[in-house]
Protein backbone atom coordinates (compact mmCIF):
# COMPACT_ATOMS: atom_id res chain seq x y z
CA UNK A 1 0.00 0.00 0.00
CA UNK A 2 1.47 3.48 -0.60
CA UNK A 3 1.87 6.05 1.60
CA UNK A 4 1.69 10.14 1.22
CA UNK A 5 5.48 9.57 1.67
CA UNK A 6 6.32 7.58 -0.83
CA UNK A 7 4.48 10.34 -2.92
CA UNK A 8 7.11 12.79 -2.74
CA UNK A 9 9.60 13.88 -5.56
CA UNK A 10 12.96 12.90 -5.03
CA UNK A 11 15.14 16.12 -4.51
CA UNK A 12 18.18 15.53 -6.82
CA UNK A 13 21.84 17.36 -5.73
CA UNK A 14 23.04 19.90 -8.42
CA UNK A 15 26.58 18.61 -9.03
CA UNK A 16 27.67 22.28 -10.17
CA UNK A 17 26.77 23.01 -6.19
CA UNK A 18 28.65 20.37 -4.81
CA UNK A 19 31.62 20.37 -7.24
CA UNK A 20 32.52 24.25 -6.58
CA UNK A 21 32.12 24.13 -2.67
CA UNK A 22 34.21 20.93 -2.76
CA UNK A 23 36.61 22.83 -4.94
CA UNK A 24 36.02 25.66 -2.12
CA UNK A 25 37.50 23.23 0.68
CA UNK A 26 40.06 22.03 -0.93
CA UNK A 27 41.64 25.95 -1.57
CA UNK A 28 40.61 26.93 1.92
CA UNK A 29 42.63 24.13 3.32
CA UNK A 30 46.11 25.76 1.52
CA UNK A 31 45.24 28.99 2.34
CA UNK A 32 44.94 27.83 6.52
CA UNK A 33 48.35 26.10 6.12
CA UNK A 34 50.70 28.39 7.60
CA UNK A 35 53.56 29.45 5.15
CA UNK A 36 52.49 26.91 2.64
CA UNK A 37 53.73 27.57 -0.67
CA UNK A 38 51.13 26.24 -2.72
CA UNK A 39 48.90 28.87 -1.26
CA UNK A 40 50.60 31.53 -3.66
CA UNK A 41 48.44 29.84 -6.34
CA UNK A 42 44.95 29.66 -5.18
CA UNK A 43 42.57 31.65 -7.19
CA UNK A 44 42.61 34.81 -4.45
CA UNK A 45 45.98 35.87 -5.38
CA UNK A 46 44.89 36.51 -8.87
CA UNK A 47 41.29 38.55 -8.00
CA UNK A 48 39.65 40.13 -5.42
CA UNK A 49 37.46 37.24 -4.10
CA UNK A 50 38.09 34.14 -3.19
CA UNK A 51 37.02 30.45 -1.90
CA UNK A 52 34.99 32.50 0.91
CA UNK A 53 32.59 34.12 -1.65
CA UNK A 54 32.44 29.93 -2.97
CA UNK A 55 31.69 28.86 -0.19
CA UNK A 56 28.99 31.54 0.98
CA UNK A 57 27.44 31.81 -2.49
CA UNK A 58 26.59 27.50 -3.08
CA UNK A 59 25.61 27.45 0.61
CA UNK A 60 22.88 30.08 -0.31
CA UNK A 61 21.88 28.14 -3.40
CA UNK A 62 22.18 24.73 -1.19
CA UNK A 63 19.63 26.60 1.68
CA UNK A 64 17.31 27.73 -0.78
CA UNK A 65 16.86 23.78 -1.60
CA UNK A 66 16.84 22.70 1.87
CA UNK A 67 15.26 25.37 3.43
CA UNK A 68 13.16 26.80 1.49
CA UNK A 69 11.61 23.65 0.39
CA UNK A 70 10.73 23.54 4.42
CA UNK A 71 8.68 26.96 4.13
CA UNK A 72 7.28 25.88 1.19
CA UNK A 73 6.12 22.85 2.47
CA UNK A 74 5.38 23.47 6.32
CA UNK A 75 4.73 26.88 6.46
CA UNK A 76 6.39 29.71 8.19
CA UNK A 77 6.81 28.88 11.61
CA UNK A 78 7.94 25.39 10.88
CA UNK A 79 10.63 26.43 8.55
CA UNK A 80 11.47 28.99 11.03
CA UNK A 81 12.11 26.12 13.39
CA UNK A 82 14.30 24.49 11.27
CA UNK A 83 16.66 27.62 11.12
CA UNK A 84 16.66 27.72 14.08
CA UNK A 85 17.72 24.36 14.96
CA UNK A 86 20.50 24.61 12.20
CA UNK A 87 21.55 27.96 13.93
CA UNK A 88 22.10 25.75 17.18
CA UNK A 89 23.94 23.07 15.25
CA UNK A 90 26.46 25.63 13.83
CA UNK A 91 26.84 27.03 16.81
CA UNK A 92 27.98 23.84 18.84
CA UNK A 93 29.82 22.78 16.27
CA UNK A 94 31.81 26.65 16.15
CA UNK A 95 32.40 26.08 20.31
CA UNK A 96 33.92 22.33 19.76
CA UNK A 97 35.97 23.20 17.25
CA UNK A 98 37.31 26.11 19.49
CA UNK A 99 37.99 24.00 22.07
CA UNK A 100 39.54 21.56 20.25
CA UNK A 101 41.87 23.64 18.00
CA UNK A 102 43.33 25.31 21.12
CA UNK A 103 44.34 21.67 22.39
CA UNK A 104 45.76 20.96 19.19
CA UNK A 105 47.72 24.46 19.34
CA UNK A 106 48.87 24.00 22.58
CA UNK A 107 49.77 20.60 22.02
CA UNK A 108 51.82 21.51 19.00
CA UNK A 109 53.93 24.57 20.51
CA UNK A 110 55.01 21.86 23.04
CA UNK A 111 56.60 19.67 20.52
CA UNK A 112 58.51 23.08 18.84
CA UNK A 113 58.72 25.08 22.11
CA UNK A 114 57.17 28.62 22.54
CA UNK A 115 53.80 29.73 21.65
CA UNK A 116 54.30 30.53 18.00
CA UNK A 117 51.04 28.73 16.96
CA UNK A 118 49.14 30.09 19.49
CA UNK A 119 49.71 33.42 19.06
CA UNK A 120 49.90 33.11 15.34
CA UNK A 121 46.08 32.68 15.61
CA UNK A 122 45.86 35.26 18.50
CA UNK A 123 44.38 33.13 21.00
CA UNK A 124 47.24 34.17 23.58
CA UNK A 125 44.47 36.90 24.94
CA UNK A 126 42.34 33.73 26.00
CA UNK A 127 45.15 31.98 28.60
CA UNK A 128 45.81 35.76 29.62
CA UNK A 129 42.57 36.37 30.50
CA UNK A 130 40.22 32.91 30.36
CA UNK A 131 37.46 34.43 32.43
CA UNK A 132 36.46 37.05 29.65
CA UNK A 133 37.88 34.54 26.93
CA UNK A 134 35.71 31.17 27.90
CA UNK A 135 32.54 34.25 27.94
CA UNK A 136 33.37 36.02 24.79
CA UNK A 137 33.46 32.04 23.22
CA UNK A 138 30.14 31.32 24.32
CA UNK A 139 28.51 34.72 23.42
CA UNK A 140 30.08 35.10 20.19
CA UNK A 141 31.89 38.47 21.24
CA UNK A 142 35.63 36.76 21.10
CA UNK A 143 35.68 35.42 17.51
CA UNK A 144 39.46 35.52 16.17
CA UNK A 145 39.82 35.37 12.64
CA UNK A 146 40.71 32.05 12.07
CA UNK A 147 37.67 30.83 13.49
CA UNK A 148 35.26 33.35 11.64
CA UNK A 149 33.76 31.28 9.08
CA UNK A 150 30.93 29.41 11.08
CA UNK A 151 30.00 32.48 13.49
CA UNK A 152 29.37 34.70 9.86
CA UNK A 153 27.52 31.63 8.42
CA UNK A 154 25.41 31.11 11.54
CA UNK A 155 24.71 34.98 11.50
CA UNK A 156 23.65 34.29 8.05
CA UNK A 157 21.32 31.84 8.50
CA UNK A 158 19.78 33.81 11.12
CA UNK A 159 18.35 36.21 8.47
CA UNK A 160 16.70 33.31 6.27
CA UNK A 161 13.19 33.86 8.20
CA UNK A 162 13.20 37.92 7.47
CA UNK A 163 14.16 37.40 4.02
CA UNK A 164 11.78 34.23 3.32
CA UNK A 165 8.99 37.04 4.81
CA UNK A 166 9.93 39.56 2.13
CA UNK A 167 9.73 37.02 0.04
CA UNK A 168 6.26 36.38 0.81
CA UNK A 169 5.36 39.92 -0.51
CA UNK A 170 7.49 39.76 -3.97
CA UNK A 171 10.74 37.93 -4.05
CA UNK A 172 12.32 41.23 -5.47
CA UNK A 173 11.80 42.89 -2.39
CA UNK A 174 13.80 40.32 -0.35
CA UNK A 175 16.75 40.83 -2.70
CA UNK A 176 16.50 44.21 -2.10
CA UNK A 177 15.90 43.95 1.47
CA UNK A 178 19.57 41.90 1.20
CA UNK A 179 21.46 44.93 -0.98
CA UNK A 180 20.19 47.50 1.80
CA UNK A 181 21.36 45.44 4.75
CA UNK A 182 24.65 45.17 2.74
CA UNK A 183 25.19 48.71 1.37
CA UNK A 184 24.46 50.12 5.83
CA UNK A 185 27.05 47.65 7.35
CA UNK A 186 29.22 49.50 4.15
CA UNK A 187 29.77 52.24 6.28
CA UNK A 188 30.49 50.07 9.27
CA UNK A 189 27.48 50.87 11.03
CA UNK A 190 26.85 46.91 11.74
CA UNK A 191 29.50 45.77 12.55
CA UNK A 192 30.28 43.29 15.82
CA UNK A 193 32.33 43.13 18.41
CA UNK A 194 35.57 40.41 18.15
CA UNK A 195 37.08 40.64 21.54
CA UNK A 196 36.38 42.08 24.62
CA UNK A 197 40.02 44.01 24.79
CA UNK A 198 39.90 45.84 21.69
CA UNK A 199 37.39 47.53 19.22
CA UNK A 200 38.15 44.82 16.64
CA UNK A 201 35.30 43.62 14.95
CA UNK A 202 34.60 40.39 13.14
CA UNK A 203 36.70 39.84 10.12
CA UNK A 204 33.61 38.30 8.19
CA UNK A 205 30.53 40.80 9.03
CA UNK A 206 27.81 38.70 8.51
CA UNK A 207 25.47 41.44 7.32
CA UNK A 208 27.70 42.08 4.78
CA UNK A 209 28.44 38.27 3.40
CA UNK A 210 24.60 37.58 3.70
CA UNK A 211 24.61 39.46 0.21
CA UNK A 212 26.47 37.06 -1.79
CA UNK A 213 24.69 34.28 0.01
CA UNK A 214 21.45 35.57 -0.67
CA UNK A 215 22.10 36.27 -4.42
CA UNK A 216 22.41 32.49 -4.89
CA UNK A 217 19.57 31.99 -2.76
CA UNK A 218 17.64 34.20 -4.83
CA UNK A 219 18.56 32.57 -7.92
CA UNK A 220 17.86 29.24 -6.28
CA UNK A 221 14.36 30.07 -5.55
CA UNK A 222 13.88 32.17 -8.94
CA UNK A 223 13.73 35.89 -7.53
CA UNK A 224 16.44 36.29 -9.88
CA UNK A 225 16.05 35.59 -13.55
CA UNK A 226 19.74 33.68 -14.10
CA UNK A 227 21.70 34.73 -17.33
CA UNK A 228 21.95 33.08 -20.20
CA UNK A 229 25.77 32.33 -21.44
CA UNK A 230 25.72 34.49 -24.65
CA UNK A 231 29.24 34.99 -26.00
CA UNK A 232 28.67 38.65 -25.13
CA UNK A 233 28.43 38.19 -21.41
CA UNK A 234 30.94 35.60 -21.29
CA UNK A 235 33.54 38.00 -23.14
CA UNK A 236 32.41 40.53 -20.51
CA UNK A 237 33.00 38.40 -17.46
CA UNK A 238 35.82 36.92 -19.30
CA UNK A 239 37.26 40.55 -19.07
CA UNK A 240 36.71 41.39 -15.73
CA UNK A 241 38.42 38.40 -14.53
CA UNK A 242 41.51 38.99 -16.59
CA UNK A 243 42.20 43.09 -16.16
CA UNK A 244 41.99 42.11 -12.46
CA UNK A 245 44.90 39.76 -11.97
CA UNK A 246 47.28 42.66 -12.35
CA UNK A 247 46.04 44.63 -9.56
CA UNK A 248 45.33 41.63 -7.46
CA UNK A 249 48.70 39.72 -7.79
CA UNK A 250 50.80 41.06 -5.53
CA UNK A 251 53.80 38.64 -6.63
CA UNK A 252 53.87 41.41 -9.90
CA UNK A 253 53.56 44.36 -7.63
CA UNK A 254 57.23 43.33 -6.66
CA UNK A 255 58.29 44.91 -10.54
CA UNK A 256 55.57 46.89 -11.00
CA UNK A 257 55.11 48.82 -7.89
CA UNK A 258 52.30 51.18 -9.53
CA UNK A 259 50.30 48.40 -9.44
CA UNK A 260 50.36 47.62 -5.16
CA UNK A 261 49.86 51.70 -5.16
CA UNK A 262 46.47 51.18 -7.14
CA UNK A 263 45.21 47.48 -5.16
CA UNK A 264 46.17 50.08 -1.69
CA UNK A 265 43.98 52.83 -2.72
CA UNK A 266 40.79 50.42 -3.94
CA UNK A 267 40.89 48.81 -0.12
CA UNK A 268 36.87 50.23 0.62
CA UNK A 269 35.74 48.42 -2.55
CA UNK A 270 37.89 45.03 -2.07
CA UNK A 271 37.72 45.39 1.85
CA UNK A 272 37.30 41.51 3.01
CA UNK A 273 35.50 42.23 5.96
CA UNK A 274 32.51 43.85 4.45
CA UNK A 275 32.54 42.57 0.94
CA UNK A 276 33.33 45.63 -1.11
CA UNK A 277 31.15 46.11 -4.59
CA UNK A 278 34.58 44.80 -6.63
CA UNK A 279 34.47 41.70 -4.44
CA UNK A 280 31.18 40.93 -5.49
CA UNK A 281 31.48 42.38 -9.40
CA UNK A 282 34.55 40.07 -9.32
CA UNK A 283 33.08 36.93 -7.85
CA UNK A 284 30.09 37.13 -10.15
CA UNK A 285 31.88 37.09 -13.30
CA UNK A 286 33.84 34.08 -12.31
CA UNK A 287 31.15 32.21 -10.99
CA UNK A 288 29.75 32.95 -14.73
CA UNK A 289 32.42 31.46 -16.21
CA UNK A 290 32.26 28.91 -13.77
CA UNK A 291 29.14 27.28 -14.20
CA UNK A 292 28.77 28.01 -17.93
CA UNK A 293 32.02 25.85 -18.04
CA UNK A 294 30.31 23.45 -16.11
CA UNK A 295 27.63 23.36 -18.63
CA UNK A 296 23.73 23.17 -18.24
CA UNK A 297 22.79 21.25 -15.17
CA UNK A 298 26.61 20.52 -14.85
CA UNK A 299 26.51 17.84 -17.36
CA UNK A 300 30.60 18.37 -17.67
CA UNK A 301 30.81 17.42 -14.34
CA UNK A 302 31.98 13.58 -14.90
CA UNK A 303 34.41 11.25 -13.92
CA UNK A 304 36.46 9.94 -11.28
CA UNK A 305 38.21 13.40 -9.88
CA UNK A 306 34.77 15.07 -10.72
CA UNK A 307 33.54 12.29 -8.11
CA UNK A 308 35.90 13.23 -5.48
CA UNK A 309 35.40 16.81 -5.58
CA UNK A 310 31.34 16.24 -5.21
CA UNK A 311 31.73 14.33 -2.64
CA UNK A 312 33.84 16.63 -0.52
CA UNK A 313 31.00 19.49 -1.53
CA UNK A 314 28.06 17.14 -0.25
CA UNK A 315 30.12 17.21 3.31
CA UNK A 316 30.93 20.71 3.70
CA UNK A 317 30.37 21.01 7.14
CA UNK A 318 32.26 18.24 8.45
CA UNK A 319 35.40 18.62 6.01
CA UNK A 320 35.54 22.31 6.75
CA UNK A 321 35.90 21.54 10.56
CA UNK A 322 38.99 18.61 9.90
CA UNK A 323 40.29 21.49 7.28
CA UNK A 324 40.67 23.80 10.09
CA UNK A 325 42.35 21.49 12.88
CA UNK A 326 44.44 19.85 9.68
CA UNK A 327 45.79 22.77 8.39
CA UNK A 328 48.05 23.29 11.75
CA UNK A 329 48.80 19.74 11.89
CA UNK A 330 50.22 20.33 8.35
CA UNK A 331 51.95 23.49 9.00
CA UNK A 332 53.75 21.24 11.87
CA UNK A 333 54.73 18.56 9.53
CA UNK A 334 55.75 21.38 6.95
CA UNK A 335 57.91 22.48 9.95
CA UNK A 336 59.62 19.59 11.24
CA UNK A 337 60.31 18.34 7.65
CA UNK A 338 61.29 21.41 5.81
CA UNK A 339 59.35 23.58 2.81
CA UNK A 340 60.97 22.21 -0.24
CA UNK A 341 59.06 21.17 -3.40
CA UNK A 342 59.10 17.51 -2.72
CA UNK A 343 57.61 18.01 1.17
CA UNK A 344 55.08 21.09 0.29
CA UNK A 345 53.56 18.25 -2.48
CA UNK A 346 53.84 15.33 0.31
CA UNK A 347 52.32 17.36 2.86
CA UNK A 348 49.53 19.26 0.59
CA UNK A 349 48.42 16.20 -1.77
CA UNK A 350 48.22 14.53 2.39
CA UNK A 351 45.81 17.21 3.05
CA UNK A 352 43.53 16.59 -0.03
CA UNK A 353 43.49 12.67 0.94
CA UNK A 354 42.40 13.61 4.26
CA UNK A 355 39.37 16.30 2.73
CA UNK A 356 38.29 12.88 1.07
CA UNK A 357 38.52 10.45 3.55
CA UNK A 358 36.58 12.54 5.85
CA UNK A 359 33.80 13.40 3.50
CA UNK A 360 33.82 9.92 2.66
CA UNK A 361 33.45 8.62 6.14
CA UNK A 362 31.02 11.58 7.36
CA UNK A 363 28.39 10.25 4.01
CA UNK A 364 29.25 6.48 4.90
CA UNK A 365 27.67 7.52 8.66
CA UNK A 366 24.86 8.80 7.03
CA UNK A 367 23.97 5.89 5.16
CA UNK A 368 25.73 3.30 7.34
CA UNK A 369 25.35 -0.67 6.49
CA UNK A 370 23.05 -1.24 9.32
CA UNK A 371 20.41 1.19 8.42
CA UNK A 372 20.32 -0.32 4.64
CA UNK A 373 17.47 -2.31 3.77
CA UNK A 374 15.52 -1.28 6.76
CA UNK A 375 11.91 -0.80 6.11
CA UNK A 376 10.60 2.41 5.69
CA UNK A 377 8.88 3.65 8.79
CA UNK A 378 5.11 3.44 7.96
CA UNK A 379 3.35 7.31 7.50
CA UNK A 380 0.83 7.98 10.25
CA UNK A 381 -1.98 8.08 7.67
CA UNK A 382 -1.04 4.51 6.87
CA UNK A 383 -1.30 3.21 10.91
CA UNK A 384 -4.13 4.73 11.26
CA UNK A 385 -5.75 3.83 7.91
CA UNK A 386 -9.17 1.62 8.72
CA UNK A 387 -10.22 -1.03 6.83
CA UNK A 388 -12.76 -1.24 4.08
CA UNK A 389 -16.48 -1.50 5.13
CA UNK A 390 -17.73 -5.10 5.13
CA UNK A 391 -20.39 -6.24 3.03
CA UNK A 392 -23.96 -7.35 4.36
CA UNK A 393 -23.18 -10.68 3.67
CA UNK A 394 -19.83 -10.88 5.49
CA UNK A 395 -21.35 -8.98 8.49
CA UNK A 396 -24.56 -11.67 8.61
CA UNK A 397 -22.06 -14.21 8.60
CA UNK A 398 -20.03 -13.19 11.65
CA UNK A 399 -20.70 -14.64 14.86
CA UNK A 400 -22.39 -12.79 17.55
CA UNK A 401 -20.96 -10.91 20.07
CA UNK A 402 -21.33 -12.06 23.77
CA UNK A 403 -21.44 -9.73 26.60
CA UNK A 404 -18.31 -10.40 28.18
CA UNK A 405 -16.76 -10.09 24.46
CA UNK A 406 -18.41 -6.44 24.38
CA UNK A 407 -17.05 -5.86 28.13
Amino acid sequence: MSTASDARPVRRRDPRLDFFRGAGMFIILLAHVPVNGWAQWIPARFGFSDATEIFVFCSGMASAIAFGTVFDRSGFLVGTARIVQRVWQIYWAHICLMLLLIAVLVWIDGILGGDAYVRGLNLHHFFEDPRRGLVGFLTLTYVPNYFDILPMYLGILALVPLVMALARLDGRLAVLGSLLVWLVASFRLLDLPAEPWSDRTWYFNPFSWQLVFFLGFGLQRGWLPVPRPTPRLLWLAAGIVVVTIPFAWDRLHLYVPVLGEAKASLYYVIDKSHLGIFRVVHFLALAFLAFAAAGEGGRRLDGWFSDLVQLVGRQALAVFMTGIILAQLMGLALDLMGRDLLTLAVVNLAGFAVLVAAAWVTEWYRNPPWRRGEPRRPHVAAVVAMPPPATPDEVASRPPVSAGRRA
